[in-house]
């Protein structure tokens, strides 16, 4: 590694174990608001909704590999619907995890988020995010996907990397909290489908047919999952508020 990369890997590292100070109440309270309005303003969630997208698929993707399933790769569509494509048992733990991981993933990963900011750690908050889009990059396998993960990595690579700390934390708190609103959403939406007769292919029913246990259940289990989430991601954000 020459020393001009060396220097860079450096000064990103440093960046990323650095804590910033606490934000104001003020700035998480319209921080909240904004990714509020981002979630349910009329015409917003059309665009906005492909960030979740990447964290449904990329939450199918780690928990493919995690569980030894082979991963072949994910697609992310131009109507916010996606794919991932894993290789392995059909049935058994690996599978029914893959496929659970999904509508939940967008909680989960802004769960952690809330976490790092509760440690004062939003650009390492901004570099991980940055890591984790790289994963998902290597992995897509149409242009669509490639075009909306490289606009996502390069928003935040620009955030983390030029701009001001207290707009980097911010923005931080801007994603974690959109992550954590958004995430109930597309599993209202999932019922909404069900109840209209297009859901046959969803990630609950396919649970059902795995598990034998109705896709009500499971779709109950996601919003579960993604209340509980929102709910203490946003009491540890609250209680970090200088």
């Amino acid at each position: 590694m020459n020393t001009f990369s060396s220097n860079i890997v450096g000064e990103v590292w440093q960046r990323s174990l650095t804590t910033q100070p606490a934000p104001s109440v003020w700035v998480v309270a319209m921080t909240a608001a904004l990714a509020a309005l981002l979630v349910w303003a009329p015409g917003a969630w059309p665009v906005t909704r492909h960030v979740v997208t990447i964290a449904h698929e990329a939450a199918h993707g780690v928990t493919a590999l995690l569980t030894g399933r082979r991963l072949h790769g994910i697609r992310l569509h131009s109507d916010t619907s996606g794919v991932t494509v894993s290789a392995g048992r059909t049935t058994g733990p690996g599978m029914v995890l893959t496929t659970a991981a999904g509508y939940v993933g967008p909680a989960l990963l802004g769960l952690a988020a809330a976490a790092m900011l509760a440690n004062h750690r939003a650009v390492g908050l901004l570099w991980a995010m940055l890591i984790l889009l790289a994963l998902v990059l290597i992995q897509v396998r149409n242009w669509f996907g490639l075009w909306s993960v490289l606009v996502s990595a390069a928003a935040v690579f620009a955030v983390s990397w030029w701009l001001e700390p207290q707009i980097q934390s911010a923005f931080a708190y801007s994603l974690t909290w959109f992550l954590l609103l958004a995430a109930p959403r597309p599993v209202l939406e999932l019922q909404r489908q069900r109840r209209g007769g297009r859901g046959s292919g969803s990630d609950a029913d396919q649970l059902a047919r795995l598990t034998r246990l109705p896709a009500i259940l499971w779709v109950g289990f996601f919003l579960v999952v993604t209340v509980v989430a929102l709910a203490q991601g946003a009491r540890w954000m609250v209680d970090a508020a200088a």
